[in-house]
């Protein structure tokens, strides 16, 4: 079957995306040739995005942060407004992404389920006021509040546990889901990756390279993301 087939056949879909729904979005990946992570920098980004660096080094998480981690330039592409729509047809009845980018609300979509945090929440950790991505880009050095603290950014950091309240509302859309579509993630990165496996329904798959998924889907899409959603006509 199609994918479009798929989608009209199911009556409670869910959306499950990492890193490669937002490539198309100018947002550079993490385990790509171009990724992140292969970028060359005084500190791993798995050690400077982690929560031990950011309270042992925070001024260094910032520099980090605001030059890699806050595309605020970013629009929300073709998988994005698609996921949209069908979210407002009644066929998607939730997002579940690992990116924090907060691209999927931009694009229109309610009911997303943020498994790593957004660059769109930064909250002191003294007094808890709020602090938009934009005021933490135009800050310098480390980000403090009025009341003399330091703003954090409401992302998980490794380290640090996802929050409960997402993981349950995340869990409760792919049990009750009849197809989920996983795509632009290497399914590598847990215990988001596990997730997947909750799901009792049909399995799509949308990825350039292999995952540890592969053999178990019902239908798999060597394909660029926001390729696959514009050819749907939905």
């Amino acid at each position: 079957m199609t994918l479009k087939e798929l989608l009209l056949e199911s009556k409670h879909t869910v959306f499950f995306g990492g890193a490669g729904v937002s490539t198309e979005s100018g947002i550079p990946d993490f385990r790509s040739e171009d990724g992140l992570y292969r970028q060359k920098y005084a500190y791993p980004p798995e050690t400077m995005l982690s929560s031990d660096f950011f309270y042992s080094h925070t001024r260094e998480f910032y520099d980090f942060y605001r030059d890699k981690m806050l595309p605020l330039w970013a629009k929300p592409n073709a998988a994005h407004l698609a996921l949209a729509r069908m979210e407002q047809k009644g066929m998607l009845d939730a997002v579940v992404t690992q990116n924090i980018d907060g691209l999927h609300q931009a694009a229109g979509s309610k009911n997303v389920f943020e498994l790593h945090g957004s660059i769109h929440r930064n909250y002191c950790l003294s007094c808890g006021k709020f602090y938009s991505a934009e005021e933490i880009a135009a800050s310098k050095g480390i980000p403090r509040c009025t009341c003399g603290g330091t703003v954090k950014p409401d992302v998980v950091l490794y380290g640090e546990p996802l929050d409960g309240s997402v993981v349950q509302g995340a869990l409760e859309a792919i049990e009750r889901a009849d197809l989920i579509i996983v795509a632009g993630t290497s399914l590598t990165v847990y215990p988001a990756a596990g997730f997947v496996e909750y799901c009792r329904g049909k399995t799509v798959l949308i990825n350039r390279g292999a995952t540890p998924l592969d053999g178990r889907c019902d239908l798999v899409l060597r394909e660029n993301v926001g390729e696959v959603f514009s050819a749907l006509e939905i």
